[in-house]
């Protein structure tokens, strides 16, 4: 039986919270969350890490259990966000650590291990993009353009956009607990929440202008990576998965018959190909 700790860490002022399994000196996994969501979405596939690895799953400021400084107090950025997770790393004493990446959590942790390579032993990619050629048609080309209208950004914090990440691309919807969506939803709901997801959904167009930073670590670094990709997401699309095959040749990729949020599908599938590649990558 595995436990798991639900914990708070003080950083920079803001309480931040994590959860944390596994033993300590095992090698450590870190996962970084998506949009609308939270560590929630990892309360599955910690204890099927945390027999292995030492697991953590913060999340970000404005989002899930930590502290939300409203937007008058605080500028909510994806340089921010990056500097204050590795603000917790530091805290924590993680010095090496594997990357767990999903929608929000590419950025946030691409930011760090592109600034600090010798300490990111592998990445997991879980419809996290870094290439244009995995950005969907519609919103996601409008996102990544920074042309989103006031009516896209309230339409993106609606209990019907929430609902739809969960179930576009989803072949059987009866596999997704509605609990997902309603839990994300109401904090979604909370007083300033969404103002929160909206200034970070408008601050994401400077990603793109990264992709060509990102793409030279991966090339510098040749850090081993696992892409294990929802193949049918409509917001990061498959191709997205595939064009890490560019820079990183040795990179593995599979594509599964679901959706943005796959793990609430393929939860045994993708803890297996994590098990196996940090198996295969990681010493010890």
């Amino acid at each position: 039986m595995v436990t798991v700790h639900h914990r708070y860490a003080t950083v920079d002022g803001h309480r931040l919270f994590y959860r944390e399994a596994g033993p300590a000196d095992a090698p450590t996994i870190v996962l970084l969350h998506g949009f609308p969501t939270s560590s929630h979405m990892f309360r599955h596939l910690i204890p099927a890490l945390a027999d292995r690895y030492h697991v953590v799953a913060p999340d970000y400021l404005g989002a899930g259990a930590s502290d939300a400084p409203p937007t008058g107090e605080f500028t909510y950025t994806f340089d921010a966000l990056a500097e204050l997770t590795l603000a917790l790393f530091d805290q924590l004493g993680l010095g090496r650590f594997a990357l767990y990446i999903q929608d929000f959590g590419a950025p946030v942790g691409l930011r760090i291990a592109a600034a600090n390579p010798d300490r990111v032993t592998a990445i997991v990619t879980q419809n996290g993009n870094a290439y244009v050629d995995g950005l969907g048609a519609g919103l996601p080309q409008k996102l990544a353009a920074g042309t989103l209208s006031e009516d896209d950004l309230q339409g993106m914090v609606t209990l019907e956009a929430t609902k739809a990440q969960y179930l576009d691309g989803v072949p059987d919807p009866s596999l997704v607990s509605p609990d997902v969506w309603i839990h994300d939803q109401a904090l979604l709901d909370r007083p300033g929440a969404a103002a929160i997801q909206q200034a970070l959904l408008a601050d994401y167009h400077h990603n793109i202008a990264l992709y060509p930073k990102f793409h030279e670590y991966f090339r510098a670094s040749r850090v081993p990576l696992l892409a294990v990709w929802g193949g049918n997401d409509e917001i990061f699309i498959a191709d997205g998965a595939r064009a890490y095959a560019r820079d990183l040749p040795d990179a593995e990729i599979h594509l599964l018959d679901s959706g943005h949020f796959a793990l609430e599908t393929h939860l045994d599938a993708i803890a297996g190909y994590i098990r196996g590649f940090l198996g295969r990558v990681l010493p010890g």
